[in-house]
């Protein structure tokens, strides 16, 4: 699951891009108005956290032209700017949240959790299909209501993804750029597969199916 991060301050960006890779997201970083226009434009994000004060332009000018535009995602605020009025007016032109600097690391993480929960219409960590239940806080899984077990950091954001947008066809690539910040370096596409492997290993072969020449399908029932 993959997260923009509209912030100019370099060191606050990879601050908080190594909490949320700890967390299990993959975190792209867009120093300004230019950078976080294009990279909503060509990538696929779940939610995104948004600076106020960027270089080129203001944040809620942005943030205004996406609601404008029906963008979707979830946005939260992460702002110096603590007047009550700025945050009216940030909640008025489209915010769903909204949090000041300095911030604590837990509550900024709970608030990202509880976003997500909302775009999915559920109110607990524990996601739940075809016999897998998935811990997101704890980041386990249990198969037929048996004990829990530990995934990897990638198999957890790989089944998370899955999970969250069950019988639909996933393709290589994109499956890939749910797993994969870009400034990471490539990886080849067929890690896709070793980690698909892995989970049907895991879950067995019926509940993730191939559709060939297309991707990969997590069914639901």
């Amino acid at each position: 699951m993959k997260i923009l991060l509209v912030e100019d301050d370099e060191l606050l960006a990879e601050s908080l891009a190594e909490l949320l890779d700890d967390a299990g997201y993959r975190t792209d970083i867009a120093p300004d108005i230019k950078t976080a226009t294009t990279l909503a434009t060509v990538e696929c994000y779940a939610l995104v956290i948004l600076d106020l004060g960027l270089p080129d332009g203001a944040g809620l000018t942005l943030l205004a032209n996406w609601r404008k535009a029906k963008w979707p995602l979830p946005i939260l605020i992460l702002t110096a700017r603590d007047s009550w009025m700025d945050k009216v007016e940030g909640l008025r032109v489209g915010a769903d949240d909204y949090m000041t600097k300095p911030f604590h690391e837990e509550e900024l993480l709970a608030r990202l959790q509880a976003l997500l929960r909302r775009r999915m219409d559920t109110f607990s960590d524990l996601l739940e299909i075809n016999g897998i239940r998935l811990d997101e806080a704890r980041q386990q899984y249990s198969l037929d209501h048996q004990e829990w077990q530990s995934l990897t950091s990638t198999e957890f954001r790989l089944l998370r993804y899955l999970m969250r947008h069950p019988d639909r066809i996933h393709s290589k690539r994109h499956l890939l750029d749910q797993l994969y910040a870009l400034e990471q370096d490539a990886a080849a596409p067929n890690l896709v597969e070793v980690y698909i492997g892995r989970l049907r290993h895991r879950l067995g072969r019926e509940r993730i199916v191939t559709r060939r020449g297309e991707g990969y399908v997590l069914v639901s029932a």
